[in-house]
């Protein structure tokens, strides 16, 4: 990220992110920042974005944990009483 006119006006395309697709972004935005030769102002906005994009990748983490802790094993490792992901 050289520039902020690379980066969209507002956060809003975060929410429509995957979970890979977010982490991508955080890492891209780590790497600029470690690098250390970002403007203030651009590293101020690419901190701040990443920020947000850890919050998205914090709650769909804790999301797909929950839909895990439903699915129960038998001693034999086989899955019984297994509620569904997305009760209706």
């Amino acid at each position: 990220m050289s520039d902020l006119s690379a980066l969209p006006a507002d956060d809003s395309d975060i929410r429509r992110m995957s979970f890979e697709e977010a982490l991508s972004a955080l890492e891209r935005i780590v790497s600029d920042l470690e690098r250390g030769d970002v403007a203030l102002e651009h590293s101020i906005r690419i901190y701040e974005r990443g920020e947000k994009l850890k919050s998205h990748c914090d709650r769909l983490l804790s999301a797909a944990e929950d839909k895990v802790e439903k699915i129960k094993l038998s001693r034999g490792g086989k899955p019984v009483d297994v509620e569904p992901l997305d009760p209706a």
